[in-house]
């Protein structure tokens, strides 16, 4: 079963969300959101600034972002109060199905588009081709610049040259590169405290302060429906559930959960559920099937934000074998749906994930140990229970409207130092 992504963008019901009483007497501002992934496209920095972009709307700002178009020609849309920008786009040489924009002028198209919009505030969400452009125009302008990344230059595996590991050289020029861009900003911020320890130490001039994006604790709750209900309704075996919610690429290492679900599966009546999609797709179904468990691993494709809380509460365990990456917005939907967690022992999960009390954390790579920590966790209904309940306690701490009146603060901070909008140009 498959669910359109864009159905969460038609017909999400917090479209129609009224201005949060929350904001306060603060003065709505004019925001320029920079990104180079928006929806459709299905990643983590794409949903984190689509959700980013809607909150600030139910405050009551006047949002705008900046993205390349994901068919090519330019256009101008509305969107659940947020408007958007799309740039002209080609297909990514790499990746034909990531659009990207090419370069050329773009300084100064995004200059003349920050003149014409006269934000208080330009907030990148990362420094590739959109960002460091629109930082450049805004640094033209005067105009404050907040900076964030979920990026994380990782060393690969392509050989020496001259003695000289030639990932870790790039992986160095690109934390190089990070460090410059985002060094002309005004404010930095990390989406995880990993991400800000991380970032850091990595050349910034500036301050990196953590301001994960939280989680909205209204959305993912614990159910009272119970599991049977909603594996029902997603058309899913009722059975123990491990559930991984993400994109489907190299990064994930989703072959370590299906190679530890053919372990599980000698203990344990079990199945995976795989929410997202991504270029390794068909390969994981591929591999399950030769691993023997191709009908014990259900692939639903990227689910619609409105139905997403269902594929939490069908499952009894969140499994996250990604080691990559600075955020973690899926492991905490998870603990706030009441879930406990099995995850891979690195990046921002190690600050959530409390071994042995919400959760298991494993050495990245080590199948047997994932295996028996989601063994242990599916076939002791109690020990689950437990650990759930502990998750969402902790996953409280991170309520999403306490991280937005910060983003706001800082927003508000600039603005007034600035003294307000650049002036508009004929």
């Amino acid at each position: 079963m498959t669910f359109r992504f864009l159905a969460s963008l038609a017909g999400s019901p917090r479209g129609g969300h009224p201005i949060d009483a929350t904001a306060g007497d603060r003065r709505p501002l004019r925001l320029l959101i920079g990104t180079d992934t928006y929806p459709p496209d299905v990643n983590g920095t794409a949903c984190a600034t689509y959700r980013l972009a809607r909150a600030l709307v139910t405050r009551g700002h006047d949002v705008h972002v900046v993205c390349p178009s994901e068919q090519g020609p330019p256009r101008v849309e509305r969107a659940g109060g947020v408007t958007v920008h799309r740039l002209r786009s080609v297909a990514g040489p790499v990746r034909p199905d990531r659009r990207i924009i090419v370069p050329v002028l773009l300084t100064g198209t995004l200059a003349r588009m920050v003149r014409r919009i006269a934000p208080d505030v330009v907030h990148v969400q990362d420094h590739f081709v959109v960002g460091r452009a629109l930082i450049e125009a805004a640094r033209r302008l005067c105009v404050p610049v907040v900076a964030t990344t979920r990026f994380l230059p990782r060393a690969g595996r392509q050989g020496r040259v001259a003695g000289i590991a030639v990932c870790e050289l790039g992986k160095a020029l690109a934390w190089h590169d990070l460090a410059r861009v985002f060094g002309r900003a005004d404010h930095v911020a990390a989406p995880s405290r990993a991400a800000a320890e991380l970032l850091a130490g990595r050349g910034l001039t500036r301050p990196v302060e953590p301001v994960p994006y939280g989680v909205d604790l209204s959305r993912f709750r614990p159910r009272e429906e119970p599991k049977t209900w909603a594996r029902a309704t997603l058309g899913l075996p009722d059975r123990e559930t491990a559930l991984f919610v993400g994109r489907l690429d190299a990064e994930t290492r989703l072959d370590e959960l299906l190679q530890a679900l053919r372990q599980v599966c000698r203990s344990a009546d079990a199945q995976v559920v795989l929410v997202g999609d991504g270029p390794r797709r068909g390969r994981l179904e591929r591999l399950a099937g030769a691993l023997g468990v191709g009908g014990r691993a259900h692939f639903l494709g990227p689910v619609p934000e409105d139905v997403l809380h269902l594929a939490y509460a069908s499952a009894d365990v969140f499994a996250m074998p990604k080691v990559s990456g600075l955020d973690s917005a899926a492991t905490l939907e998870a603990m706030a749906s009441g879930l406990p967690v099995v995850a891979a022992e690195a990046g921002a999960r190690t600050h959530l994930v409390q071994h042995g009390t919400t959760g298991y954390l494993y050495r990245p790579g080590e199948v047997p140990a994932f295996a028996r920590f989601l063994t242990r966790v599916l076939t002791d209904g109690e020990l689950a229970a437990t650990m759930g309940t502990i998750a969402r306690t902790v996953a409280a701490t991170h309520d999403h409207l306490r991280s937005l009146s910060r983003i706001e603060e800082i927003y508000a901070g600039l603005a007034q130092t600035y003294g307000g909008r650049v002036q508009r140009l004929v």
